[in-house]
């Protein structure tokens, strides 16, 4: 054998050698083949109505058919195939579990696909239904991923031409049930600012990210730690985001396929200011009733004539001589119109028992509404200001010209601006054992109270 044909022989060998290394995805993208083929057809939502309570198999030689709406090929989306009932304006989507990695390789999006039911195991987690192989543990059976070895026996590619997949166009206030597992386009958002300067998501951690639109309406996305674009930083503009749209205990999030799926090349939206302060909502009644503590009450009046949003508003309760805040009443679902009455009760059936009408809050017990007459109440506003406050905080209020015990505090008719200073003289106060200034009268419910009338 001459030195030639060393070189040649040995030449192959490396060939074969660098050839086998080789990790290219699309060295060896499979060659599937498409399929015509007749099948009892029925509807995702038809599927969907096969499901009563828990996972059940399918025994029916039907299949479903949709169009393929995520891709996995950076890394967002894992061993699981999202696909919806039209191209363009989708009624319904479903998820399919399969043990597949490299998915993309298979199932372009926007492709049509068609799955044999029949075997497969339908189920429901956190109101998204999904399809696949079988989970079973303790006895409890849930959907799994589908083997790899059988996948192509379900789910076929359709010889359709793909002319690709057009998302649903919405705003976030838009968003709906029926738009679950199916791609959405939501526009107008931007990443929340305090997510600013963030990557996408923490190195191998599932990561929620916030976006907000203009009016402050908020949509959680949803991004992998083992993403490709999880380092990347989030993008500091606006525009739209397009994704899958999931459900996790009631909360929608958007799962996008890469980060081309924000587009986000607007200016950010002008600050939207919707907390407000005022020193015209004042504490007008705080009641302990000598006869029943389940119907103690704090009463808050609006003096101003405009309505108020208690966005980022708080009722602070600090107990006996505490100096720390011993419990908080959260007003932000609350607005007040001008000259209204707002009345907090910590127990709102037995309320409503003793005074004949419901209570606006229902606080629960030991919160501020549920004090015992010796403890200092603050009205806090949304920028941490206090704008009335009752009592001396650090003092406890028995035998003080600030105890309510057994009694009732209400302020005198006249007082229409809260006070960060407690001033007695603004209050007529009603007690068991109270200091001068003080009326030693314990009080009864419902007739020495006044909640809801000034």
């Amino acid at each position: 054998m001459n030195g030639n044909s060393n070189i040649f022989y040995l030449m192959i060998a490396m060939c074969v050698v660098l050839g086998s290394c080789v990790k290219n995805r699309e060295f060896n993208t499979p060659e599937i083949e498409c399929s015509n083929s007749n099948f009892t057809i029925i509807s995702i939502s038809e599927l969907k109505s096969l499901y009563i309570d828990k996972t059940v198999q399918i025994q029916e030689d039907i299949a479903v058919q949709g169009y393929v709406i995520s891709s996995d090929i950076k890394g967002n989306f894992f061993n699981v195939v999202f696909f919806q009932d039209a191209p363009a304006n989708p009624t319904e989507g479903l998820q399919l579990e399969l043990e597949l990695r490299d998915s993309h390789l298979f199932f372009d999006v926007g492709q049509q696909i068609t799955i044999k039911l029949k075997g497969l195991y339908l189920g429901q987690s956190n109101g998204i239904y999904k399809i696949g192989g079988v989970l079973t543990s303790f006895g409890n059976i849930s959907v799994g991923r589908l083997p790899k070895n059988v996948v192509f026996d379900h789910v076929l590619v359709s010889c359709k031409e793909n002319n690709g997949i057009l998302p649903t166009s919405v705003a976030i206030s838009e968003l709906n049930e029926n738009m679950v597992n199916t791609l959405v386009k939501v526009n107008n958002v931007e990443f929340k600012l305090d997510e600013l300067g963030k990557s996408y998501a923490v190195e191998e951690e599932e990561t929620l990210r916030t976006l907000v639109d203009c009016s402050d309406k908020e949509l959680v996305l949803l991004n992998s730690g083992y993403a490709d674009f999880q380092s990347k930083i989030v993008p500091d503009k606006m525009g739209g985001a397009t994704g899958i749209l999931t459900l996790d205990k009631n909360e929608y999030q958007l799962i996008i396929r890469d980060e081309n799926d924000l587009n986000f090349n607007e200016e950010r939206c002008e600050d939207f200011v919707d907390e407000f302060t005022s020193n015209s909502i004042l504490i007008t009644e705080i009641a302990d009733p000598d006869n029943n503590a389940g119907a103690r009450f704090i009463e808050l009046y609006n003096a101003g004539n405009e309505s108020l949003s208690l966005k980022g508003w708080s009722l602070l309760r600090y107990t006996n001589d505490n100096t720390e805040v011993s419990s908080t009443i959260d007003l932000s679902d609350s607005v007040m119109e001008g000259k209204e009455l707002l009345v907090i009760s910590p127990n709102a059936e037995e309320f409503e028992e003793v005074y004949g009408f419901a209570p606006d809050i229902s606080a629960g017990t030991n919160s501020p509404a549920d004090s015992n007459g010796d403890d200092n109440i603050v009205l806090e506003d949304p920028f941490g200001k206090i704008i009335d406050l009752f009592g001396v905080v650090g003092q406890d209020g028995s035998n003080t010209n600030h105890e309510f015990e057994d009694g009732r505090a209400v302020r005198n008719i006249e007082i229409e601006f809260g006070s960060p200073i407690f001033k007695p003289i603004e209050w007529v106060i009603f007690n068991d054992t109270g200091d001068e200034g003080t009326i030693n009268q314990p009080q009864n419910a419902p007739v020495d109270f006044t909640p809801g009338v000034r």
